[in-house]
């Protein structure tokens, strides 16, 4: 298989999952968070427990923003740091009961867009789904 063409594919995949993410997470937000502060919770809420410069890199802002959005979040009570017991240097970051149950909802929201995308796929095309991600995430996302 030429991989140059599989490069292109995949740049192609990528962009449509990107897309994807964007239509299914729509109007998910809740009014009291800016859009930043949104990805920074969805991120955690999948990754927890996660540390600041992990947020940072995966999303793209600075430090000192990531930082400050941290700061937002936690006096809106959505987040808690909690101190590393064989490293007290280092500090975790993961949702509070409050950010748990706002993110709760969100990706029952988002779970309801996802299957209504799939309403008509079939139990064979389902599987295929199915071990399609599988490969992808051994594969490729790891």
């Amino acid at each position: 298989m030429d991989k140059e063409v599989l490069f292109q594919k995949c740049v192609s995949f990528i962009t449509s999952v990107h897309q994807a993410a964007n239509d299914f997470s729509q109007n998910v937000k809740a009014d009291s968070i800016t859009s930043v502060q949104y990805k920074i919770l969805e991120y955690i809420y999948v990754s927890t427990p996660v540390t600041l410069s992990e947020i940072s890199e995966c999303l793209h802002i600075s430090m000192p923003n990531t930082s400050r959005e941290l700061k937002k979040l936690s006096e809106k009570n959505l987040i808690e740091k909690v101190i590393d017991t064989e490293d007290r240097r280092k500090q975790y970051i993961r949702l509070s009961k409050d950010g748990e149950m706002m993110m709760y909802e969100a990706f029952k929201t988002i779970e309801a867009h996802f299957l209504q995308r799939l309403q008509h796929a079939s139990n064979e095309e389902l599987a295929e789904i199915d071990h399609a991600l599988d490969v992808l995430q051994s594969k490729l996302f790891y």
